[in-house]
């Protein structure tokens, strides 16, 4: 049996690969690469790169700027549609609580600047990465589709 529907023009159309685990870390990694390519406490990322002391302008270093420039925009618009404020400032809030958890069992310690940063990029990551992934998990939970889901 072909992994393919008819729509409702009669056209044959493949069917979107199922969404599982490996799907929602897929988007993660590329999430986390997005956010810590952009900026990390160390040097190694394009905001190190842009201020560091021998940094001179260059079109690889504008390349690199478009490029993650595109990546943001991709992946705020995806999370913006598809969990709206609302959504975002709940799973912030949730990740927030988190970090408290960590901090009120001894895990994470707020005098740990650089603790706190990569947690909180990290933590970044994971909203860029759900909202990435909403559609997906709202329809495997709830059945409903996404407008942007339904086939014309």
């Amino acid at each position: 049996m072909s992994d393919a529907h008819w729509n409702n023009t009669g056209v044959k159309q493949a069917s979107a690969s199922p969404f599982t685990a490996y799907s929602f870390l897929g988007r993660w990694l590329f999430a986390l690469v997005l956010v810590l390519g952009t900026y990390n406490p160390t040097a190694y990322s394009f905001v190190g790169w842009v201020f560091g002391e021998n940094a001179q302008f260059g079109p690889f270093m504008a390349m690199a700027g478009i490029g993650l420039l595109i990546a943001w925009i991709v992946f705020l618009r995806a999370t913006f549609l598809s969990m709206g404020w609302l959504g975002i400032i709940l799973v912030a809030a949730l990740f927030a609580a988190l970090s408290w958890l960590f901090v009120d069992i001894g895990w994470l310690k707020l005098d740990s600047t650089n603790a706190v940063a990569w947690l909180a990029l990290i933590a970044l990551s994971l909203i860029l990465a759900t909202g990435m992934s909403w559609s997906h998990i709202r329809r495997r939970l709830s059945g409903q589709y996404d407008i942007d889901d339904v086939e014309d």
